[in-house]
């Protein structure tokens, strides 16, 4: 029986330690906050979208950053292995459009508490308001690159040190910092020797630069297309809902465009290139190509022709949305219907199906639902998530450089990177 000491009592850090347990280890999980799984309380709204019930091609899909890493992880402990668990643990399940699954009471408390219990009766010891300050590990002899050491255990904030055979770090990343993310584990593996990739807020909004978003802020898109753009290169595409902000945009299409845009800001960098060009194109009307948004067009402002063309837009646009519409297309707003030309309908065709936006920014961690970057996975086993560079030095969930797109499948990299971490831990 080996010492397992699990650092960070999140979604990954209670697989992890499920999973160790399973295995007939001694485990320590140290958690810094009052309670387990904090962030987790907090997501999907408060209801906890646990994971996503997708075929595998699909979860492999929605992964934004080397999901080629994941596929022992995956397939070692897939989501329908995370239903099963949950469900025999107490806490039944729901499964909802997109494949999203959520807790049948719609509570992310009965997904935390069904893991109390599994962890009760795999023997976990639980260390709450406890905070891990330093990694304990003895340099190898000989400097070989690949073998800097072997880990010994941890050395608490209050000076006291735990010996471990294994330690495995899920501490999370530095995305909604007031749960604890304040970005522990990257510290640990700088100390350890391990390269951490630059990291940026992901599955947040996104700043622009059009002051006309604060006048629709609050104003919600349903079954609109998205696109994002970079100089001539398309990142992104998709169909659905979004947002306007004070600052910019947000809902569901632009969290995950955001994942995009990252990685735009990265390769712009590298390029010494303007990482500004990076916009957005809104498609008002998705459903119409633009021979049949110009026949809907003649037909609405034939039966409005002696109506101003502001008062004319009732039947495309929500009302909050109309003055914008006027004053971007470049017609008077005074003009009547009849007296509009071809020319300005086309015109006025092309921006209903491309609304652009001019992106400035990411919204800030507090913000964001996860984190864009980490401890590189060049330097972790794919097969058993331990360092190659500090044996019995163990990485799982959002403190690794994986991310993937909302929708449950940020969830499922934490389950199953703790899942096979737990596993292989004390080996």
């Amino acid at each position: 029986m080996s010492e397992i000491i699990v650092v960070g009592g999140g979604a990954a850090g209670m697989m992890a330690a499920y999973a160790a347990s399973g295995r007939g280890h001694h485990v320590v999980l140290i958690e810094k906050n009052e309670k387990l799984g904090k962030k987790l309380f907090i997501t999907g709204k408060g209801r906890c979208n646990v994971t996503n019930a997708a075929d595998m091609e699909t979860l492999f899909a929605n992964v934004c950053t080397n999901e080629k890493f994941l596929y022992s992880a995956f397939y070692g402990f897939d989501n329908r292995a995370v239903m099963e668990l949950l469900e025999q643990a107490g806490c039944p399940l729901k499964t909802e459009r997109g494949e999203r699954v959520f807790p049948v009471s719609d509570h992310s408390s009965d997904v935390i508490a069904a893991f109390g219990r599994l962890l009760r009766k795999g023997g976990v010891e639980v260390r709450l308001n406890t905070e891990v300050q330093e990694i304990l590990w003895e340099e190898a002899g000989g400097g070989e690159a690949q073998s800097l050491g072997r880990v010994r255990g941890v050395r608490l904030r209050s000076g006291k040190e735990l010996c471990g055979d294994a330690v495995i770090v899920c501490t999370g990343g530095l995305s909604y910092p007031l749960t604890g993310s304040t970005g522990d584990g990257l510290r640990f593996a700088e100390e350890t020797g391990h390269k951490v990739t630059e990291c940026r807020p992901s599955l947040v909004p996104l700043r622009t630069a059009e002051e006309w978003c604060r006048d629709l802020m609050g104003l919600s898109l349903r079954n609109v297309g998205l696109r994002m753009v970079c100089g001539k290169k398309e990142l992104y595409r998709e169909q659905g809902e979004m947002l306007f902000t004070h600052f910019g945009v947000s809902g569901p299409l632009v969290l995950t465009a955001s994942c995009y845009y990252g990685k735009a800001v990265r390769l712009a960098q590298k390029a010494k290139e303007d990482a500004g060009a990076v916009k957005l194109y809104i498609d008002l009307k998705p459903a119409l190509d633009m021979e049949q948004l110009d026949r809907r067009l003649l037909r609405d402002f034939e039966e409005q022709k002696n109506k101003q063309f502001k008062n004319a837009l009732g039947g495309l646009f929500p009302s909050k949305l109309i003055p914008v519409m006027v004053m971007l297309s470049g017609i008077d707003g005074e003009k009547k219907v009849n007296e509009i030309t071809r020319q300005e309908r086309q015109e006025f065709a092309k921006l209903i199906k491309a609304l652009p936006l001019n992106v400035t920014g990411t919204g800030a961690y507090e913000e964001a639902i996860i984190t864009q970057g980490g401890v590189s996975v060049k330097e972790v086993n794919p097969s058993t998530m331990e360092s190659k560079r500090v044996s019995g030095l163990y990485f799982a969930g959002e403190v690794l450089d994986l991310d993937a797109h909302t929708g449950g499948f940020n969830l499922q990299i934490a389950w199953s990177t703790g899942h096979l971490a737990g596993e292989r831990a004390g080996d």
